[in-house]
């Protein structure tokens, strides 16, 4: 019987011995008495706080997402000007509890069951559309829409394919290189504009 009170705790320590479990296999296919071993829980006791393994990989996504977002609005609260805001949206995306190696392992693998899921791919691309959104959002202050909306696109597939080559544990690219690779990738075009006479 579980305790009173505990729901929130062990549904908490459930979501994060998931997330470990998936970084450490690099798979979904984990189950739930992995799950469960890890949170120091019986199967039984997960069951009955998700349901199936396929609840518990849900709320496991969701709240890598919500973690995601928090610490997005936290950083964009305290950027005063839409560049240092670029500034904030990139280094969130690279920051340690984002970028270690279990984590980035867990996010390929709900990559990978988009393909299947419709439920983890459309956490997924609510993630794509809100980060896109933030960069065109701060860009457009600094040049014009088209050119806003194309440096988005490149900025979001730089940070999604830093995180693929930081899943490559063999040849993994630190933190601070992949801000900086990010950071020239916009500057320089923001530079190309100012050129050009285009930029705000």
């Amino acid at each position: 019987m579980p305790k009173v009170g505990m729901e929130p705790v062990r549904r908490k320590a459930l979501v994060d011995a998931a997330l470990r479990v998936i970084g450490d296999q690099g798979t979904l296919a984990v189950t739930m008495s992995d799950i469960a071993r890890r949170a120091g829980v019986s199967p039984a006791l997960a069951h009955h706080y998700f349901g199936s393994k396929e609840q518990l990989l849900i709320e496991t996504v969701r709240s890598l997402l919500r973690q995601l977002r928090d610490d997005t609005v936290t950083a964009l609260n305290v950027a005063p000007t839409p560049r240092e805001k670029l500034s904030a949206l990139i280094r969130v995306s690279f920051q340690a509890s984002q970028f270690a190696p279990d984590t980035v392992a867990a996010w390929l693998a709900f990559y990978s069951e988009a393909q299947r899921s419709e439920d983890v791919r459309r956490f997924l691309v609510v993630y794509a559309r809100r980060l896109r959104s933030n960069l065109v959002a701060n860009l457009k202050a600094l040049c014009s829409v088209d050119d806003a909306e194309r440096i988005a696109e490149g900025a979001a597939a730089m940070i999604d394919g830093l995180y693929i080559r930081q899943s490559l544990r063999s040849a993994p690219i630190g933190i601070e290189a992949s801000i900086a690779l990010t950071e020239d990738y916009v500057t320089s075009h923001l530079d190309q504009l100012h050129r050009q006479g285009r930029a705000k």
